[in-house]
């Protein structure tokens, strides 16, 4: 990781999904990426119907516990949301949604299969003005048979974003293999560390696995202009 690295795709916010529980817990997740190299973390805790209904406030309201006073100082952070796209998001486009940067919103979709709507709840998206940056797409097996869903998604206007723990084989074999083919097809924009908890730290310890180390770089650096 480069020093000056920025984080877009994390779970460090305390108590609200899947990701850091507490406070103490968040704060020492943290202080590891800090030395790391990350500069600074967009945290993107999951809005997901019916397992993590968050919203704005909920995500805002976990967001300060976490930084009751001016300690933000000390490591500059903000927040958004992972969405997932099912059968509930196309109500969330009419309210207001948590970006990345300007009108950027991280989507992710279900391990098991992707919406039958899926290319309608995009467009819908961008009719709103948003542009979506998908998380992780090296992740979704249902794709790895045939290189074309990915252009396709592509073709409709979606940003990749890459887990960093792929690259070094932590989700196995078959998702660092595609995320290699990604970037050496040059389809992946940014990065994420996709981190959930303390452990989570130790998987930056391994060796990079994959073969376009190049491209990766470049996205690193991509990453930096959504700060």
């Amino acid at each position: 990781i480069p020093q000056g690295a920025v984080d877009i795709h994390n779970h460090l916010l305390p108590g609200i999904d899947d990701g850091s529980k507490d406070v103490d817990a968040s704060r020492k997740i943290m202080e590891g990426m800090r030395k790391m190299g990350f500069d600074k973390l967009i945290s993107t805790p999951h809005t997901m119907t019916g397992v993590w209904d968050n919203t704005p406030d909920t995500i805002s309201q976990s967001f300060h516990e976490l930084y009751p006073g001016k300690e933000l100082n000390a490591l500059p952070h903000r927040f958004a949301s992972e969405y997932l796209l099912d059968i509930a998001f196309e109500e969330r486009i009419d309210s207001e949604l948590l970006t990345i940067k300007d009108k950027m919103v991280l989507v992710e979709l279900s391990f098991l299969q992707p919406p039958h709507n899926l290319y309608e709840l995009l467009f819908a998206l961008q009719l709103k003005g948003y542009t979506p940056i998908l998380a992780h797409p090296e992740r979704y097996s249902y794709y790895f048979r045939d290189m074309k869903d990915y252009e396709k998604l592509k073709n409709a206007g979606c940003y990749f974003q890459l887990n960093l723990m792929s690259v070094v084989g932590h989700y196995g074999p078959d998702e660092m293999k595609i995320a290699d083919k990604l970037l050496k097809a040059g389809m992946i924009d940014f990065t994420g560390t996709d981190i959930h908890h303390h452990g989570h730290l130790g998987v930056f310890d391994r060796p990079l696995r994959i073969k376009n180390r190049q491209e990766l770089e470049a996205a690193l650096e991509r990453t930096t202009s959504l700060w």
